[in-house]
C-alpha cells in the first residue's frame, strides 16, 4: 500500500494541472490581502466598519479550485489511457483507488490549511488596530471555522473525485460539482418557507458555519444543525460519490 500511495503521490505532484488549480486556490492569499486594504482604507474614512472575513468571503475559490484538482485525479487518468496501466500496475481497484482518496485528501486538506492560515494571519496583520468586524475575535475563536473550511475544501475534493470516477468525464464531473456548490443553494431560496431554510442546511456550501455553531437563521432552531450534525453530514457528502465512484471503477471496464 506505502508503493502505490507513493505512486499516486508521484503522478499528482508531476502534472501541470496540479500547480494550475493549486495556484488558483492560492490566489485566496491576494484577493484577501486586496480586501482588506480596500475595507481598511474605508474604515479609515468612517471610524469602523464591518466587513467580511476574506477567509470566509473567498472560500469558494478554493474550495472550486481544489474540486478541480480532485476531478483530474481520476478523469484525467481516463482521457489519456493511463488507468489502464495504473490498473495492470495494481490489479486490486479497490486499493488502487483507496491510494488515490488518500493522497487527495491530504494533499488538499493541507493545501486549504495553509491558504486559509496565510490569509487569515496577512488580512489581520494588515487591518491592525482598525475596526473591520472580521478581525474583533481570537484566533481561538475563530480556528473551528477555520478548521470547518479547511474540511469543506478536502470533502469537495473528495466529491470531485468520486464524481470524476463515476462519469468518467471531466466536463460532467465539474458541472455536477460547480451545481453542488453555487446552483442549488441558489435554487433553494424559490422554494416556499420554511422548506428553503430547512434544505439549504443540508447543503454542502451551508455547513461550514454550522460545524461552527453559527446559525443560519434569526429563528431558533429554523434552520440550523448541531455541529456534530453538521460535520457528521459534511462528511456523509465525498463517502457517497466516492462509494458510487469505486463501484463505477470496479464494474466497468477502464
Amino acid at each position: 500500500m506505502k508503493a502505490v500511495l507513493s505512486s499516486e503521490w508521484v503522478k499528482l505532484r508531476s502534472v501541470t494541472s496540479t500547480f494550475h488549480t493549486v495556484g488558483a486556490a492560492a490566489a485566496m492569499v491576494v484577493l484577501g490581502i486586496a480586501w482588506t486594504v480596500y475595507v481598511s482604507a474605508l474604515a479609515d474614512e468612517r471610524g469602523m466598519l464591518r466587513a467580511a472575513a476574506p477567509e470566509e468571503g473567498f472560500l469558494p475559490l478554493v474550495q472550486l479550485s481544489l474540486a478541480v484538482l480532485g476531478v483530474l485525479t481520476i478523469t484525467s487518468e481516463h482521457a489519456t489511457g493511463m488507468i489502464r496501466t495504473s490498473l495492470v500496475t495494481v490489479p486490486r481497484r479497490s486499493t488502487l483507488f483507496l491510494a488515490k482518496t488518500g493522497i487527495v485528501a491530504l494533499a488538499t486538506f493541507a493545501t486549504a490549511t495553509s491558504i486559509l492560515l496565510l490569509t487569515y494571519v496577512t488580512s489581520r496583520l494588515i487591518a491592525g488596530e482598525r475596526q473591520l468586524g472580521f478581525n474583533e475575535s481570537a484566533f481561538t475563536d475563530d480556528l473551528p471555522a477555520l478548521f470547518a473550511s479547511a474540511l469543506s475544501v478536502t470533502a469537495l475534493a473528495l466529491v470531485g473525485l468520486g464524481l470524476g470516477a463515476a462519469m468518467r468525464s471531466t466536463a460532467g464531473a465539474l458541472v455536477s460539482v460547480v451545481s453542488l456548490l453555487f446552483v442549488l443553494p441558489g435554487a433553494v431560496n424559490y422554494l416556499p418557507a420554511p422548506w428553503n431554510t430547512r434544505i439549504a442546511t443540508l447543503l454542502l456550501p451551508n455547513l461550514v458555519p454550522q460545524i461552527a455553531s453559527e446559525r443560519m437563521s434569526s429563528r431558533l432552531g429554523d434552520g440550523f444543525l448541531p455541529p456534530w450534525a453538521a460535520l457528521a453530514l459534511l462528511f456523509a457528502y465525498p463517502l457517497v460519490t466516492l462509494t458510487i465512484g469505486y463501484y463505477a471503477l470496479k464494474r466497468k471496464d477502464a
